[in-house]
C-alpha cells in the first residue's frame, strides 16, 4: 500500500465547501476535467453504495460512495475497476492499481474557514508504488485547487 496526501486551508466556510462536495455527483461542478458524471441505479449522491460513472480528461471511471457522513464532514469513495496509469507521463506506464480516497473538511473558527484533508490509498504493484505516489501527490493539490476556483466563481455569483 502506498499513500499520496494533501491538506490545505479554504477561505470559504465550512458549510459552503461541504455544500459543493458532499453530493458524490457533484465532481464536474468543482473538479475541472471531468465533463460529465453520472449517479447509476438512479441513487441519491449522498447514498453510500452509490456508484458514479464520470469522464476525466477523456477517460470513463466508476467510482462507489462507501462512506458519507454530514456529522464528519467526510466522503469515501473507491474504484470499482483499477485505475490504469495516464499514457504519455512515463515511457513504460505502471500496471492499473485499486485505490481508495477520502476527502474530509474541518472547520477552522479563526476566519471562518475549512481544513481540506484529501487522502487516496492505492495498492498497486511494488515496482509500480512510486510512479503512482507521485501522479496522486500532483494530482490531489490540482484537484484542490480547482475546488477552491469553483468555491470563488460561487462567492462572486452570490
Amino acid at each position: 500500500m502506498t499513500r499520496a496526501y494533501y491538506s490545505t486551508v479554504l477561505d470559504h466556510p465550512l458549510e459552503t465547501v461541504w455544500s459543493l462536495i458532499r453530493d458524490f455527483n457533484n465532481y464536474p461542478a468543482y473538479i475541472e476535467g471531468v465533463s460529465e458524471s453520472v449517479i447509476e441505479d438512479d441513487r441519491r449522491g449522498d447514498e453510500v453504495g452509490a456508484v458514479r460513472r464520470f469522464c476525466y480528461l477523456g477517460n470513463w471511471v466508476r467510482q462507489s460512495l462507501v462512506g458519507h457522513s454530514d456529522d464528519t464532514h467526510s466522503l469515501t469513495y473507491r474504484g470499482i475497476e483499477p485505475l490504469p496509469f495516464p499514457v504519455g507521463i512515463v515511457a513504460e506506464p505502471p500496471s492499473p492499481t485499486p485505490y481508495e480516497g477520502t476527502m474530509h473538511l474541518i472547520g477552522i473558527t479563526e476566519g471562518n474557514r475549512t481544513l481540506i484533508e484529501w487522502a487516496v490509498a492505492l495498492d498497486p504493484a511494488p515496482q509500480d508504488a512510486s510512479a503512482w505516489q507521485t501522479l496522486f501527490q500532483s494530482w490531489i493539490p490540482e484537484w484542490t485547487a480547482s475546488l477552491t476556483r469553483a468555491l470563488a466563481r460561487r462567492a462572486a455569483e452570490a
